[in-house]
């Protein structure tokens, strides 16, 4: 590695915790480390403090490097902050179902895209403005910023930036480049930001955010993308592949040649290509109401796959689900429980294996190509057990790609924006 070659930082900020990884110009993964949230995960204060900690573990020789920072953030997770950036208060999560809100929002934007469904952030964006007393007078609105938006924000000192991928259910249309008619004309459409595509360079660092991270403050900052599509950018999907991101919450994603239009879908343009899918609120997050990580590990050991476990359940953490089937009212099916701990976790996962399955089905009943396999991240891909119920359910390959990151996808990508020539600002 050459001495003044600029290196590349990627922070992942996650439903359960934040990773932060520098890379060099051959991706060469050159620390890592990860930590949970210091304070509740709707508190934005958690996640500056949280980046904060983590640079403090960056190497100084390797610190001193960093040319370009780049964040992905929980998609749909949105704050209302003042122009300074100061928040309001607490976010409203990406799975905070806002039923008294989703009519309005609806008539905001057009049917049938991912703003339009009921965990779009359209609802969420009416409900801040009420629980901050919104006087509807344009020139008071707050600013609405989503999670990686937001500490964005921070590092460049100017909060008027947001990357496309993390707005679109915020209504951003990415097919015209521009907001839907009813948003534009709403009294509110000052409280919206400045979209920017994944990988542009918006500045540099601030002489505060430089000292807070002990950084250069010469570091660019880069445009990043959402959780999952980082987690998709790491996993380095082929023609035929699918990637699930196995999660606090399920995400399923693949490649295709045109967008898909459908309630609870979401489309991203990333590396050039149209990236579809959908995220349920189901996910590993559910089994941890039940089960610590050891006892996942333990009792996962005593599942025999071959043998079903006879049960049906259909385990979302709460009422209320995203995708495959967007519906705000929907039920939980957690019981019955057996007396065995490991009879009734088999159960859980076979009711994740069929609802993944739902997941993928859904995709194709839209338009997008039959999957040859699927590229498993996240923490719930180094489950042996789980992985063989879901080759049973799905009748496909499914890979371990557990061990990539979506932070080293996000330092790759920011080093990418300051070595090639043809990106903008």
């Amino acid at each position: 590695m050459a001495s003044l070659e600029p290196l590349g930082l990627g922070l992942d900020l996650g439903t359960s915790g934040l990773r932060l990884s520098v890379v060099d110009q051959q991706h060469q993964l050159l620390h890592e480390q990860a930590l949970d949230y210091p304070g509740p995960f709707r508190d934005p204060h958690s996640w500056r403090q949280g980046l904060i900690s983590l640079a403090a573990t960056i190497p100084s020789p390797l610190r001193s490097q960093v040319g370009a920072i780049a964040i992905d953030g929980t998609s749909g997770t949105l704050l209302a902050c003042r122009r300074d950036g100061t928040p309001l208060g607490e976010a409203l999560a990406y799975c905070d179902a806002i039923s008294d809100q989703a009519a309005a929002a609806r008539d905001l934007v057009p049917s049938g895209g991912s703003a339009a469904s009921a965990s779009g952030s359209v609802a969420r964006a009416l409900a801040l403005l009420q629980r901050h007393h919104w006087n509807g007078t344009p020139a008071d609105v707050p600013l609405l910023r989503h999670q990686a938006d937001w500490l964005m924000g921070w590092l460049l000192g100017d909060w008027q930036w947001g990357e496309e991928g993390n707005n679109l259910r915020l209504g951003w249309d990415l097919q015209q480049q521009c907001w839907p008619e009813a948003i534009a004309a709403a009294a509110w459409h000052q409280a919206l930001p400045q979209i920017r595509s994944s990988g542009s360079v918006l500045g540099t660092l601030t002489a505060t955010a430089a000292a807070a991270l002990d950084l250069p403050q010469t570091a660019a900052v880069i445009a990043g993308t959402t959780d999952s599509n980082a987690s998709v950018l790491a996993a380095d999907p082929g023609p035929g592949d699918g990637v699930a991101v196995l999660g606090t919450t399920l995400v399923l994603k693949q490649f295709h040649h045109s967008p898909l239009q459908g309630a609870g879908i979401s489309n991203h343009r990333l590396a050039g290509r149209w990236l579809v899918g959908g995220a349920s609120n189901a996910g590993a997050g559910v089994l941890r109401q039940f089960y610590s990580d050891a006892q996942l590990i333990e009792l996962s050991r005593q599942i025999d796959p071959r043998r079903p476990s006879g049960l049906k359940l259909r385990p979302l953490p709460r009422t209320g689900e995203r995708f495959p089937i967007d519906d705000p009212k929907l039920e939980p099916i957690l019981e019955p429980r057996p007396i065995s701990d490991a009879l009734y976790l088999q159960a859980l996962l076979e009711g994740l294996c069929d609802w993944e399955a739902r997941g993928w089905q859904r995709l194709q009943q839209l338009g997008a190509e039959p999957l040859q396999r699927v590229l498993s991240v996240g923490g719930g891909a180094r489950n042996p057990q789980w992985r063989q119920l879901r080759r049973q359910t799905l009748g496909l390959p499914v890979l371990d790609r557990s061990r990539t990151s979506a932070a080293a996808a996000m330092a790759g990508l920011a080093l990418q924006a300051i070595t090639s020539p043809t990106t903008q600002s």
